[in-house]
């Protein structure tokens, strides 16, 4: 059986994260903090009417 491969070190990550929002900065890039609890996702479903019992004669 194969060992699974090992996982970087947090701080890899982090330092990698910190690397990247830092050369975002430095060609101009912005950072928009948005308020908690706001999401970017869109409903494209829209409502949805559900009926109960029978359809009333017309």
């Amino acid at each position: 059986m194969a060992a699974k491969p090992k996982k970087k070190a947090a701080t890899e990550t982090h330092d990698s994260i910190e690397e990247q929002t830092a050369a975002f900065l430095r060609a101009g890039g912005q950072i928009q903090q948005i308020a908690s609890g706001v999401t970017g996702q869109q409903n494209l479903a829209g409502p949805r009417q559900i009926v109960l019992g029978k359809p009333a004669d017309k």
